[in-house]
């Protein structure tokens, strides 16, 4: 069977990212063609407003027009192209303009998934390719987003699923905006909420059941960059890398106690996440005491292969 070319687009609360690749169902193989990410904003003060900001709406259709372009490049038509947008869109009561803006640029309908069939295409993104490793299923998948942060507990299905709205741009905007290093009161604050939102997953999603903790996105695979010492973002080493539940305390105590420039100044940090980066790490150190997990398998897969994979069938 020869490989079918796809356009998969994951627009999440924060960034706004693109995989073309060629995929083969049958063996699972997936080929990256161009695998890119641009740092959008796009849920900028939606939690506090309940709608999308012009500007961070502009720069999204900015975004949208340079990735139209790619897919050009590489011959990908609408019928293979898919865009999903997740918790940002999802909130926002203008999104109606927001969809119609992308369906001019891609010349797609912009999907706005629910939090579950987010939180399954996170999934699929994630284990396809762990089937037969060391890393041993059930696994328990968290993708934490800016927005919000699906957890999924699964083998090779799905057994159980919940979307909750904690995230670093959410958090951050609720209870770290006054503050370049957050006081103790605002870490504790957020820490609430945060267990709020836990507890609301763990009526749906059993946390402390899987055999492998899994975790994707930004906020993970930046919190995996400084525990390795890495001195440029390399996503070869990041990707199936193991975090001990000391080292993502030590990372994140890190973060919540650096100012602004002492956290730009990590070698690799993207600009895009500095002002959110704690609250981020928050959120997963916060999973990892909750779910009792010793050690984290951080992905590089995830939503963004989830969604190729959809369109492959």
């Amino acid at each position: 069977m020869t490989a079918t070319r796809v356009a998969a687009i994951d627009c999440g609360t924060n960034s706004i990212r693109l995989l073309i690749a060629d995929l083969d169902p049958e063996t699972g193989e997936i080929v990256d063609l161009d695998r890119r990410m641009l740092i959008v904003r796009l849920g900028q003060g939606v939690d506090r407003t309940g709608r999308l900001a012009p500007e961070a709406l502009e720069r999204t259709f900015a975004a949208c027009r340079e990735y139209a372009a790619v897919i050009a490049e590489h011959g990908v038509g609408p019928e293979r192209t898919r865009f999903v947008a997740t918790s940002a869109s999802r909130d926002a009561e203008n999104n109606a303009e927001f969809t119609k803006g992308v369906r001019e640029i891609l010349g797609v309908e912009p999907e706005v998934v629910s939090g579950d069939e987010e939180a399954q295409l996170s999934f699929t993104g994630a284990t396809k390719e762990l089937t037969g490793t060391s890393v041993a299923a059930p696994y328990l998948v968290f993708d934490l987003g800016g927005g919000s942060t699906e957890f999924v507990l699964g083998g090779q299905t799905v057994h159980a699923a919940r979307s909750v709205d904690i995230g670093c741009v959410r958090l951050t905007e609720r209870h770290f905006a006054d503050s370049e290093v957050p006081t103790p009161g605002q870490v504790a604050a957020a820490r609430a909420d945060i267990e709020t939102a836990l507890d609301l997953a763990a009526e749906a999603v059993p946390l402390t059941e899987a055999a492998s903790l899994v975790g994707l996105a930004g906020t993970v695979t930046t919190v995996a960059a400084i525990a390795l010492r890495l001195t440029a973002y390399d996503s070869a080493a990041i990707h199936h890398s193991r975090l001990s539940l000391a080292q993502v305390r030590e990372v994140t105590e890190r973060l919540l106690g650096a100012t602004h420039a002492e956290r730009a100044a990590i070698p690799v940090m993207h600009p895009g996440r500095v002002d959110v980066i704690g609250a981020g790490a928050l959120v997963l150190l916060s999973i990892m005491e909750r779910t009792g997990a010793q050690e984290l398998v951080v992905s590089e897969h995830d939503i963004l292969d989830g969604i190729a994979w959809s369109i492959a069938g």
